[in-house]
């Protein structure tokens, strides 16, 4: 979600990969750890739009979550086996922002293509590839057997960066482009498609630097127990379900 997709949530969605680890502290309670391989793309052709710019952007991110069920859960229980889920943590994440240009995929980071660096805009800063997100969503999971669950999942991040698309202020000087970084910065920093007495000129707004890019994950997940399964539950809650047990059998 960004300057080059500002509706669609699942436009161009992209496969994705990743695994966890997950250390249960009670039933209810977990911390985790995740890695993610994926990619966003956005296009500017999807909502008609004549600036005419597009990228992909490869994402690989490494997060830390706490993990809180809505109810009691054990992988192998028959009894506590799913639960609704939510998370949240905080995650760094890399990203190369390219576009597709006469044949080949081209980085955009090193072109500047607004400007970044340049003495004459001293407000547009070179930005990092590498950054921080703050990640949070929901799931279910479901125990199988003893030893395998399955779940589903689904997560925003919220990014501190407006560059995940490479779009975030004004158009730049295609001279002082030219002349600084070369003629394919020129070129990719303004590819305008509509009436030409419409093209933008240098000043004229680029994308909307008021708003951070946001970008998910959804997918399937299938975690295995390890170690030595789990743990006892509190004494409080282990005297509610012996009540619970006795009253079943009219004791």
């Amino acid at each position: 979600m960004g300057d080059l997709n500002p509706t669609g949530l699942f436009s161009q969605t992209q496969f994705a990969a990743g695994g966890v680890y997950r250390y249960n502290l009670t039933p209810r309670w977990a911390l985790r750890g995740n890695a993610f391989w994926g990619t966003v793309m956005g296009d500017d052709a999807k909502y008609d739009n004549p600036r005419n710019l597009s990228f992909r952007s490869r994402i690989a991110e490494f997060s830390v979550q706490a993990e809180i069920n809505y109810l009691t859960y054990f992988t192998g229980s028959k009894n506590y086996r799913f639960t609704p889920y939510l998370f949240g943590g905080i995650a760094v994440f890399s990203f190369n922002p390219q576009t597709y240009y006469d044949g080949k995929w081209v980085d955009l980071a090193p072109l500047h293509t607004e400007g970044q660096g340049l003495p004459q805009y001293p407000n547009k800063k070179p930005y990092n590839t590498t950054q921080l997100a703050i990640p949070f969503g929901l799931g279910f999971k479901y125990s199988l057997n003893a030893t395998f669950s399955i779940g589903l999942e689904w997560g925003m991040r919220m990014t501190f960066t407006d560059y995940l698309d490479d779009v975030s202020g004004t158009y730049a000087d295609p001279a002082l482009l030219f002349a600084h970084f070369g003629e394919l910065s020129a070129i990719l920093s303004n590819r305008w498609n509509g009436p030409e007495q419409d093209r933008p000129i240098p000043g004229d707004q680029r994308g909307s630097s008021n708003k951070r890019d946001w970008y998910s994950f959804a997918g399937i997940t299938i975690t295995a127990k390890v170690g030595q399964g789990r743990k006892e539950p509190c004494p409080a809650h282990k005297v509610g379900a012996m009540d619970r047990i006795k009253r079943s059998r009219g004791e």
